[in-house]
């Protein structure tokens, strides 16, 4: 199964993808988030199932525990986790959300 959401880590200081990245699929309720799935990136660092195939309207976030990725290879890094968060708005279209990671950077974009 594809879920509606997938995602890509890419460890930009080492020139690989981001094996066993631990992430939360979450949506943002009338108060506070609320936890949809988890996951956690493969040999390629994807992870192509989190969450269900369609998903409804809403703000979303996937929340990455980068701190220890960094840790199990004894990389010191600044941000403990990431949170991206962003809009389903039309809830027929795949939503795929790419994190380009380093050690004291990250980057992300919408991707197809």
């Amino acid at each position: 199964m594809t879920s509606q959401i997938t995602t890509h880590v890419l460890d930009t200081a080492a020139g690989r993808p981001a094996q066993g990245v631990h992430a939360s699929l979450q949506v943002l309720g009338e108060l506070d988030w609320r936890e949809l799935a988890v996951g956690v990136t493969d040999s390629d660092g994807r992870i192509t199932n989190l969450g269900p195939e369609r998903l409804q309207g809403g703000t979303y976030r996937i929340e990455f525990a980068t701190g220890p990725y960094f840790e199990a290879s004894g990389t010191p890094s600044f941000f403990p986790s990431v949170a991206l968060t962003f809009v389903v708005a039309d809830t027929g279209e795949h939503y795929h959300v790419p994190l380009l990671l380093s050690p004291f950077a990250y980057s992300t974009y919408r991707g197809s």
